[in-house]
């Protein structure tokens, strides 16, 4: 199966938020990308709606569920619900996105920078699951690169897996020796235990053709900041279009 493109349209809601208003507009922005080719879209909610609010995650449903493409909803599991923020099952319940990722970030992160551990009690993370599976939901859960109990993601009922690509960019721009072995270790790994693979953080055009040709198998990039921020210079169209013809010569 071919790497398919989710675009990750928080900053779009970032850059609004930063004067108030309605512009740019999300909805508009995820339009122009999946006109441009993208195969879906990716949004990461934060509770305290420091970027995209519930109501542009319904908003983008209704986009995704129209064009009959894929709608990618990140979020923490266990974050409680608050006002303006129905908790991320309340959220899926409302949006019913294709794939819900789990993430287990806070609110003091400022972007998501590790993966689940599994070495502790799951039974939580299990529930969670199995509830986003009985609406309907893929479900992936974020991990770290090297992880050894990665299969475990399998056992608590996951269909994929989410590689972390941080210290995999970081180490591509430091001009590392095979900068993306661990992640195409752990790819294998969960692979083996009959799970998908998704990948995302940080991938750019620089460094995704590497990434894609050493880690067998990818099934799923999400990418937002480096390719919004590359449309500020190209246009949304044509940075779009460089990253379909990267996923697609994978």
């Amino acid at each position: 199966m071919a790497t398919r493109l989710s675009v990750n349209v928080n900053k779009v809601a970032v850059l609004r938020n930063s004067r108030g208003g309605a512009d740019p507009d999300v909805v508009r922005a995820a339009r122009a990308c999946l006109d441009a080719g993208a195969h879906g879209i990716t949004v990461h909610p934060r509770p305290d709606a420091r970027h995209v609010r519930a109501d542009d995650v319904l908003a983008l449903a209704a986009l995704t569920h129209e064009r009959g493409v894929e709608f990618n909803l990140e979020g923490n599991p266990f974050a409680p619900p608050r006002p303006g923020y129905p908790g991320f099952l309340g959220l899926c319940e409302q949006a019913r996105p294709a794939q819900a990722t789990l993430v287990p970030d806070t609110d003091a992160q400022l972007t998501s920078d590790h993966g689940f551990d599994f070495s502790g009690d799951l039974g939580a993370l299990r529930e969670h699951v199995a509830a986003l599976r009985a609406l309907g939901c893929r479900v992936s859960l974020f991990v770290d690169a090297g992880d050894p109990l990665v299969a475990t993601a399998a056992a608590v009922g996951a269909h994929r897996v989410e590689l972390y690509t941080g210290p995999f960019a970081q180490a591509f721009a430091a001009g590392e020796p095979q900068p993306a072995k661990a992640c195409a270790a752990t790819a294998r790994q969960a692979q083996a235990a009959g799970l998908g693979v998704n990948a995302g953080h940080d991938l750019s055009q620089a460094n995704l053709a590497g990434f894609l040709a050493a880690v067998p198998g990818v099934l799923e990039v999400s990418i937002g900041h480096a390719l919004i921020g590359e449309a500020l210079y190209a246009g949304i169209a044509a940075t779009v279009g460089r990253y379909r013809a990267l996923v697609d010569a994978a």
